[in-house]
């Protein structure tokens, strides 16, 4: 069938194309005759009232180099699109937000745009969770440092960690009489100018930090746990974890079915949540990845379910 679909996403030689989840759904949606088109940010304007788009048409092989082409380049109107993938990785700026105002108006005008810009907007990955307090360990967010010591006093070990940071970036572990913990509680806090969270520490995380994809709230039925390297209590990939796929448990679909309604709701079409042990640490909103490693070590299509999802929902 005929379909256009633009992704928004980061710069094309950014992108590690043995990895890449973004890649992988422009994968499957060129192998079903999609055409293919790449935005970045700064390819975003208005102009009388619509937004437009300079388009770059791909064409993308799975090869690990030389990996895409761009046969074509036009402006238009971005609901000429069927489809726009907002695959933007953080950080979460001003000019993050702006982009989701753009692709609202978009949307207004009848594009479908996954996932929808303002519930990306709305809903920060680790402030999120929080409105499914039965799925969370113990936690406190604010910027008092009073009440962030309280919490370490009454838990004894305790995770303190940034409410913007990604891939495992300042997430510090303080147990017992730390002497550092004046200084990581001012230093995360900007001296009681900046919200931060403290989560109690979650002894399985020797076991991994388990990223669960879920397609318009179903769960894909393997996670990928990634195990923190030795000496570190973070599991991040990007903090030199290994990831090693497992099959869902019980306690893992529980917490998928406490959050799916809401996730359906807002137009969060594909998510990432951490779990560790029992426990949802994150939603993950933006940008999530794993899809690769998941889909390999199973012999799944997770890309190529996403964009069935999409051809859905759209036509």
């Amino acid at each position: 069938m005929s379909f256009n679909l633009a992704v928004l996403m980061d710069p094309l030689e950014t992108i590690n194309p043995k990895k890449d989840s973004t890649l992988a759904m422009m994968l499957a949606a060129q192998s079903k005759g999609w055409t293919i088109y790449f935005l970045q940010q700064s390819d975003l304007f208005i102009q009388e009232g619509v937004v437009q788009g300079n388009f770059k048409k791909l064409a993308l092989t799975e090869a690990l180099v030389d990996w895409y082409s761009m046969t074509g380049e036009h402006t238009a109107p971005l609901v000429t699109m069927d489809a726009v993938l907002m695959r933007k990785e953080p950080p979460f700026d001003m000019e993050f937000i702006y982009t989701t105002y753009l692709l609202e108006m978009a949307e207004k005008d009848g594009l479908k745009i996954l996932n929808r810009p303002g519930s990306i907007r709305d809903c920060n990955e680790k402030l999120y969770a929080l409105q499914f307090p039965q799925c969370c360990p113990p936690h406190v967010v604010t910027r008092d440092p009073s009440i962030l010591k309280a919490f370490h006093q009454e838990h004894g070990d305790v995770i303190f960690k940034p409410l913007d940071g990604m891939g495992g970036s300042s997430i510090f572990r303080v147990a017992g009489d730390d002497p550092n913990l004046n200084v990581i509680i001012e230093t995360l806090t900007d001296n009681g100018k900046q919200q931060t969270m403290a989560q109690r520490f979650i002894p399985d995380i020797v076991n991994g930090d388990t990223r669960i994809l879920l397609i318009n709230g179903e769960p894909i039925p393997y996670g990928l746990a990634r195990i923190p390297a030795k000496g570190e209590t973070r599991g991040n990939l990007a903090a030199g974890g290994k990831g090693v796929t497992r099959p869902l448990n019980d306690r893992d679909r529980w917490i998928c079915e406490q959050i799916s309604p809401d996730l359906k709701a807002r137009g969060l079409y594909f998510v990432g949540i951490d779990v560790i042990g029992d426990y949802l640490t994150e939603i993950n909103v933006t940008c999530p990845t794993c899809i690769r490693e998941i889909s390999k070590a199973h012999d799944i299509d997770i890309a190529g379910d996403y964009i069935d999802f999409i051809e859905g929902i759209c036509c």
